[in-house]
């Protein structure tokens, strides 16, 4: 059954390795091509992440580096992967093909300046997190105050996201932060998060912001991370991921439903979900709770119907 991924940190693990990782076969990617291509992920997204230990004069330029490990590493020495610049790129992909969109895990990179966004969206981000889990120019992220809200500089760095249709991805801001960018964001979706409600950790979504999000026309993709499934775990069973699919299920609707591995972002796993080339194995165990039509909703069918929603 083919899959839509919608968050993985492959470029941050390219980019940080002493040596040069080939996307192709690299043992160290937990998402690289033959194990994409064995896990049957027909999407994947790639997060450019700037480490937030980067300095500032410096997140501009690590930004656009991985994006030319997007372009020159990824894209040109595989013709089977294809960069996805419009949406409706999704529905003509061929047998053999794998969608390769790009997004911004976090603006840090940009600073305070509008110019290097409208750059790094040029380059093909279709998805942006305004920011990663620390304070940015634009707002305060998951591990900060959750009372502080939005920046100033939000509602022009919005308002240029709205513009372009982009997804504005909600996984790691803030608890105000979420709620001042519901009424404001376009195209809302949490990239790679989980119930609140089964793991008490800021990076998971409330059963309030859960509703909220869905009410807004948002989607939900959930996260292979352990410590996001089973409080301070660093090993789970594949049960205790699937509970997070029947509380959001039961709380939002099947229909609003997807995956979002964190692969190569995360250190510990999901038994039997080590890397993409296991992702059968969630496919697997869905259908032993949902039906068939609604497994293919969250493998892949869900997020094409948000998108063609979004196209209208």
């Amino acid at each position: 059954m083919d899959i839509i991924d919608l968050h993985c940190d492959v470029l941050f693990k390219m980019s940080d390795a002493e040596e040069p990782l080939d996307f192709k076969n690299a043992p160290q990617l937990q998402a690289n091509l033959d194990r994409l291509k064995k896990g049957k992920v027909k999407v994947q997204v790639f997060a450019i992440f700037v480490d937030e230990t980067v300095p500032q004069s410096r997140k501009y330029l690590e930004a656009i580096r991985q994006i030319e490990l997007f372009q020159t590493q990824v894209l040109a020495p595989n013709p089977e992967m294809v960069h996805i610049t419009d949406w409706h790129q999704l529905e003509r992909l061929q047998d053999g093909e794998i969608g390769a969109i790009l997004s911004l895990e976090g603006c840090d990179a940009i600073g305070a300046d509008l110019f290097k966004l409208q750059a790094i969206l040029d380059a093909g981000v279709k998805l942006v997190g305004l920011t990663w889990n620390n304070e940015n120019a634009v707002a305060y992220g998951a591990q900060n105050d959750p009372n502080l809200g939005l920046k100033d500089f939000a509602k022009e760095v919005l308002a240029l996201l709205n513009e372009r249709d982009i997804l504005i991805d909600v996984s790691h801001l803030n608890m105000q932060g979420f709620w001042d960018l519901l009424p404001i964001a376009n195209h809302i979706i949490a990239s790679h998060s989980n119930a609140r409600a089964l793991c008490d950790h800021p990076r998971n979504l409330t059963d309030e912001q859960a509703k909220a999000l869905i009410e807004q026309g948002g989607h939900i993709h959930l996260v292979y991370y352990p410590g996001f499934i089973v409080d301070g775990d660093k090993s789970v069973t594949m049960d205790a991921f699937i509970q997070h699919f029947i509380h959001l299920a039961d709380v939002v609707g099947v229909e609003h439903l997807g995956i979002g591995s964190d692969f190569d972002g995360i250190p510990y796993f999901v038994e039997n979900l080590h890397n993409a080339s296991q992702a059968q194995n969630l496919i697997g165990k869905l259908q032993e709770h949902f039906s068939e039509d609604e497994v293919k909703g969250i493998a892949s069918n869900n997020f094409l119907s948000y998108v063609k929603k979004m196209q209208k």
